[in-house]
């Protein structure tokens, strides 16, 4: 527990120097480019500063429940990386639009409408975090410091100035969640947000719990898996996953020994050409802007600051998921869109889905005394994996879970949606819920978003998956 009270410590003397007056912009958007129509839904955006001299501005969307707003829970959703923006998981995931996929040809892409929306039945608050992330920007320096502490300190920041001026939405039962890297910083956010309840610095807050999905718990825990979910996957053979497990004694990060050194680089090879996002899928180039990067084709801005952009390379497909990621990467930097989301001119040069920042410091190793202390405390948790995810395998997530030592209180059985298996689940003391979705890959709700949004419907309304 050592490492729970030393990050506390630090969020402490963080929280009188971050929380100040807010600065605050909001904006409502009827018309989205790209969309055919007035938006079937209510969405605001704009900006909150989370440091005292207000040089931090995180970008937000929000968007109104579909069923009732009034009484709905709200849900503040960080997408992984870190530095991917929330557009992600609006767009891709959990939110109510989705891209039409079909051949991009220079013309501004298509958006549709998400059947399978979380925000059917949830109030949601997507966030631009860490700073740099999406549209969300330091006025000072481009190479703010950042960190796992730090950003999760102005997330609930921004979390309590935001609910001061939408007051309407105060006594909404609130939940963080997040997926993928931001599975480790969610938990500590809904720690800082319950200190501050217990502490009065925030007692207009209704927090209930969290929800963390295809989560990063702890870097030892959750990539030590990888290999043993591979092999259980028939993609190491038994011989040689013996000879790795016996001369590197479940260490595969940190090799021990040339003999296993040598196993780890075998097994690395047999899974080099599997997409470890879904390891049914195609493997793709991950993103049209990495592929710009790794290509040296870099698009370049002119005098009018019209994007360039290269063409699509001809190894991405469109039956690779990373074709919507590209078809994001216009749509965002196009300057109608970004007129039409009212981002501030000047801010964001060029939107980038998931930045590469290098100066991010991943300073909470584990976010496990995290999530010990809020569910002992009586708040809610979700977490779920995808049983295709070798990116983040659920056997780690599973692991890290027993090591909470929680008694079972529902054993693992499926569950169920028009009558066939959507998953798998299991419940713990402390209210703790754990779900495998099948067919899940990384994320489990941008391949499987039927059965993720039936799963979270169910948990957020107290009914058992």
């Amino acid at each position: 527990m050592e490492l729970l009270w030393s990050s506390m410590k630090a969020l402490l003397v963080l929280s009188t120097l971050l929380f100040s007056s807010s600065a605050y912009t909001s904006n409502v958007v009827k018309i989205l480019p790209g969309f055919d129509g007035p938006l079937p839904f209510h969405l605001e955006t704009g900006y909150i500063a989370v440091e005292e001299d207000n040089d931090v501005q995180l970008f937000y969307y929000f968007i109104k429940s579909d069923r009732s707003p009034k009484e709905d829970p709200l849900i503040v959703w960080i997408t992984g990386g870190p530095y991917c923006s929330s557009f992600t998981a609006l767009a891709f995931e959990i939110g109510p639009l989705r891209f039409d996929v079909k051949e991009y040809k220079g013309e501004l892409p298509t958006l549709v409408a998400h059947p399978y929306s979380w925000t059917k039945v949830s109030n949601a608050l997507f966030i631009d975090t860490p700073v740099w992330t999406g549209f969300s920007y330091s006025k000072s320096s481009t190479n703010k410091a950042d960190g796992d502490i730090i950003s999760s300190k102005r997330v609930s920041t921004f979390v309590k100035k935001w609910l001061e001026e939408n007051p309407k939405f105060k006594t909404n039962p609130l939940y963080i969640g997040g997926d993928s890297y931001s599975g480790k910083v969610v938990p500590v956010i809904t720690h800082e947000l319950m200190k501050d309840i217990e502490d009065g610095r925030a007692k207009h807050l209704n927090l209930k719990g969290y929800v963390a999905g295809n989560p990063l718990t702890s870097v030892k825990i959750d990539f030590n898996a990888i290999f043993p979910y591979a092999h259980r996957m028939g993609f190491i053979s038994d011989e040689l996953y013996k000879s790795a497990k016996k001369r590197c004694r479940g260490q595969y990060l940190e090799p021990m020994n040339a003999q296993c050194v040598e196993d780890v680089k075998a097994m690395e090879i047999l899974i080099s050409g599997i997409d470890a996002r879904n390891i049914l899928e195609k493997k793709c180039v991950d993103d049209y802007y990495d592929f710009q990067n790794h290509a040296t084709h870099r698009r370049s801005l002119v005098m009018d600051s019209q994007m360039i952009f290269s063409p699509p390379p001809s190894n991405l497909t469109l039956d690779c998921r990373s074709y919507r990621f590209m078809l994001s990467y216009f749509w965002a930097n196009n300057e109608i869109v970004r007129e039409a989301l009212h981002v501030k001119k000047g801010t964001i040069k060029e939107w980038i889905r998931c930045n590469k920042q290098p100066n991010y410091v991943s300073d909470i190793p584990s976010s496990l005394p995290f999530h010990f202390d809020i569910t002992t405390r009586g708040y809610r948790a979700l977490m779920y994996s995808g049983d295709h995810d070798m990116t983040i395998p659920y056997l780690g997530t599973q692991e890290a879970i027993k090591s909470l030592n929680f008694p079972v209180i529902d054993q693992w059985r499926p569950f169920t949606i028009d009558g066939q298996v959507a998953g798998f689940t299991i419940s713990y003391a402390n209210n703790l819920t754990f779900a495998l979705v099948k067919g899940g890959g990384h994320t489990s709700p941008e391949m499987r978003p039927k059965e993720c949004h039936a799963m979270f419907e169910r948990w957020i309304s107290f009914k058992p998956l």
